[in-house]
């Protein structure tokens, strides 16, 4: 007999459930073993982090290394151009990502396409997304910022600035269109079966019954996708392009001190952290929509 199944009144309806001894019992001893392994994961994380640290302050090193990257006066002096780059680097990111997920978007349906009419056109995106993740963005970007200038075409622009942000489209276009066919792919041949049994054509299907869940469904690897671009656009700097990277290269040439690019760092992080996190509730989110739809 199940002792912590709600009582009920003389017609059968439930009445407000309390639980048992033996539930009260249980929770009890969940909440130990919770507090239990807190307390061990904190005199873990305390143990192994402290002895880290211990190491590196007590190295014979120590001193010089904290004089040339932690100089906290001359951080808070640079701060304003660092963050004046970054600026740089936010804007860049917008701009870059609203192009990729239009031209992503535009190479995962020509790879995921089925029309015998748009074959070259296929194999054009496949060997374009082969060869955009097969070579290395910092190779990309010197390609595109120094061959494109060379051609001396009339009507090219040789402003670094454009030319990097072609160079992270191109790239990371390839990536996310990779994304985008993997969600596309992931949904189950049923839904167009049914959506062509009511009617719908082959690209009315796509636009609102494939899209619409395929996207839900990688939105976590896109959002990470977004946290990788805002930092790689810091490879723009290598032609000349004064984002925070840049910046921080300038501010250090002049005192062979180091400290700049760590506040550059600490920038990237202020913005990088906030996203991983909400990357990872959304995953979560997923992961436990996902189950109760497997569960129901």
């Amino acid at each position: 007999m199940n002792n912590d199944s709600p009582a009920r009144d003389n017609s059968g309806r439930a009445l407000s459930w309390t639980p048992s001894q033996r539930e009260l019992e249980r929770q009890a001893s969940r909440k130990a073993i919770g507090r239990k392994k807190a307390l061990i994961a904190t005199l873990s994380s305390v143990i192994v982090i402290g002895s880290l640290i211990r190491l590196i302050v007590t190295s014979p090193g120590w001193q010089s290394v904290k004089d040339t990257f932690f100089d906290w006066s001359y951080g808070g002096e640079v701060l304003g151009a660092v963050a004046k780059g970054l600026v740089v680097n936010i804007r860049l990111t917008i701009i870059a990502a609203i192009l990729i997920g239009i031209f992503a978007m535009i190479l995962a349906l020509l790879r995921t396409s089925r029309s015998a009419a748009l074959t070259p056109f296929r194999l054009m995106a496949t060997a374009y997304v082969d060869i955009f993740r097969g070579v290395p963005l910092l190779l990309v970007i010197l390609l595109i910022g120094f061959g494109v200038p060379a051609l001396r075409i009339e009507g090219l622009t040789n402003s670094v600035l454009i030319l990097g942000t072609t160079a992270v489209v191109l790239t990371y276009s390839a990536y996310v269109a990779e994304v985008i066919r993997s969600g596309i792919l992931s949904i189950h041949p049923s839904q167009r079966a049914a959506a062509r049994s009511l009617g719908l054509s082959s690209s009315q299907t796509m636009r609102h019954v494939v899209l619409p869940q395929a996207i839900k469904r990688v939105v976590p690897p896109l959002l990470n996708d977004l946290v990788a671009l805002l930092k790689d656009t810091g490879l723009v700097s290598i032609l000349g392009v004064t984002d925070a990277v840049r910046a921080a290269q300038i501010a250090s040439s002049r005192t062979f001190n180091y400290t700049p690019y760590v506040t550059a760092a600490i920038l990237f992080l202020l913005i990088t952290i906030p996203l991983t996190r909400y990357t990872d509730r959304v995953l979560a989110k997923s992961i436990k929509r996902q189950n109760a739809q497997g569960a129901a």
